[in-house]
């Protein structure tokens, strides 16, 4: 899971566990970290926010996409546009989820993408 916000690292970390996955915070990252962490934690899914400082959702994506092409990339975003969503598909994001986040949709997407 990427995020800069600690209460929604927290948030999604309980949610998460609770449902019986394992969860790895990512946190200050750097584009070029993306491909090392995979290689060493190989994860089945990541979780990524879009707005953050330095590496935003669609570069996460970008990089997963480089590094595991076909690996499950779930974004989570306040912002709702058209033109965002397809440009995060053409890099294999495969769930764009909305804020406020419901917390049940997030379960329906994990099932579909796990």
């Amino acid at each position: 899971m990427i995020d800069d916000s600690k209460f929604m690292r927290k948030y999604l970390r309980r949610f998460l566990e609770d449902e019986g996955h394992v969860v790895e915070e990512w946190e200050d990252l750097l584009a070029e970290e993306i491909p090392a962490l995979i290689q060493a934690f190989a994860p089945d899914l990541i979780i990524t926010d879009y707005i953050m400082p330095g590496c935003n959702g669609l570069t996460v994506a970008q990089k997963v996409h480089e590094t595991k092409q076909g690996m499950p990339v779930l974004v989570i975003t306040a912002q709702r546009d058209t033109g965002l969503d397809e440009q995060l598909r053409q890099f294999g994001v495969a769930e764009i989820m909305h804020k406020p986040l419901q917390l049940g949709e997030l379960k329906d997407a994990l099932r579909l993408l796990l």
